[in-house]
Parts: structure tokens; C-alpha cells; sequence
């Protein structure tokens, strides 16, 4: 076996083979909700509900509370962008990508900060201020949370803050050892970049059909 194969299941020595097997088929799922937004196709809900599902109970195992709490938010978010997404500007064409507002700009810092205090104040309470990760997972869950919400409405500034997010969970999962979840953040970025300016292509255009 290579060495990388060796290092892998090394960091899984000590994981319960539920964790491993459910880790993976969050990952799938993962990786198939975000292909799907790069797609603007529905499915990325159905997708994403399902694997992050998957990972609040994970992250719960884990002691991530600040990214159990975001994907918890996502199943909640998903739910929301799978109304929003398949409403209608007329009797044939769906909601279009568009810019974020000026107005949605403040909303967008403004659930950033509250998320950061609102996760501080979560370890605070559990007692989980352990680590340098605590901080970072900080930040993560709001930045994502930001993401969420821009991406439920359909706004391109989406994909910019599920960049960031992507590139500092990297390092953040690998250093707790779910080097599977690493690799899916690492996929996430570069389709994230794609997802970007296949968004930008189609701005303000209203699509007929959601499943492509």
C-alpha cells in the first residue's frame, strides 16, 4: 500500500467504522450539492439535505460544534432555497441569478458578526474553548452562513464566500483527522471558482428549467 494510503487510514485507526462509512457518504452527497449549485439545478437541495444530515451528527461526535450548528442551518436553508428557487417570474421562467443589494450587503455583515458571537457564546457554554480550531470554526460557520443565505436567493456573491470558506476548512479538517472531509473542501474550492463564473454567465437570466 503507498504511503498515502497508509497515511490516510492511519488518521481513521481509532474511528468507529459507522463514522468512516457515514463520512463518506456525506461526502458524495457533499460534493454532488455543490456540482448541482454550480449547475443551477434544484437537485442541489435534495443533495445538500441529505449529507448535511449526515454531518450534524458527525460534527456533534467531533466536538465541531460551529459547524454542526451551520449544517443544521443548511438542512433549515434548504429547505428555504428549494421554495425561493422554484418560484416563478412568470409562466415559464424561474427567479434569475442576480447582485446582491446594498440592503442585502448589510444583512450579509450583519449575519456574519451575529453568527461569531452567536458561536463563541455556544462554546463558551459547552466549555469547548480548547484549541485554536474553536476560533476557526468561528469564523467558518460565518462565513458559510453567509453563503447559505446568499445562495437560498439566488445572489452571485455566494460562490465568494464559500471560497473562503472552503480554503480555510481544509486545513481546519485535516488537522482533526477527517482527512476524507478535507478532500471534499479542497473539490469544493475549485468547483466553487468554476461555480462562479458559470453564475456570472447566466446573470439575470431566467431560467425554464431547473433540472439540467
Amino acid at each position: 500500500m503507498s504511503p498515502i494510503f497508509d497515511w490516510i487510514f492511519a488518521e481513521y485507526q481509532d474511528t468507529p467504522t459507522h463514522l468512516i462509512v457515514l463520512e463518506m457518504i456525506g461526502v458524495v452527497f457533499g460534493f454532488l450539492s455543490v456540482w448541482y449549485s454550480k449547475q443551477e439545478n434544484i437537485l442541489v437541495f435534495p443533495t445538500g439535505i441529505i449529507s448535511t444530515a449526515i454531518f450534524v451528527y458527525i460534527l456533534f461526535v467531533y466536538g465541531l460544534l460551529g459547524d454542526m450548528l451551520i449544517n443544521a442551518y443548511y438542512f433549515a436553508m434548504s429547505i428555504y432555497g428549494w421554495h425561493q428557487w422554484t418560484r416563478k417570474v412568470d409562466a415559464t421562467h424561474f427567479i434569475p441569478i442576480t447582485l446582491t443589494s446594498a440592503k442585502e450587503k448589510k444583512w450579509s455583515f450583519a449575519l456574519f458578526f451575529a453568527t461569531i458571537l452567536f458561536v463563541y457564546l455556544v462554546y463558551a457554554v459547552f466549555n469547548k474553548f480548547n484549541g485554536w480550531t474553536a476560533y476557526v470554526d468561528a469564523f467558518t460557520t460565518a462565513v458559510f452562513f453567509v453563503g447559505m443565505w446568499l445562495m437560498a436567493k439566488k445572489k452571485l456573491e455566494n460562490w465568494i464566500y464559500w471560497i473562503i470558506g472552503d480554503v480555510v476548512s481544509v486545513p481546519l479538517y485535516l488537522y482533526k483527522g477527517l482527512v476524507f472531509t478535507s478532500l471534499q473542501y479542497f473539490l469544493f474550492t475549485i468547483i466553487a471558482i468554476y461555480g462562479y463564473y458559470a453564475w456570472k454567465k447566466n446573470l439575470n437570466r431566467s431560467p425554464q428549467t431547473l433540472l439540467k
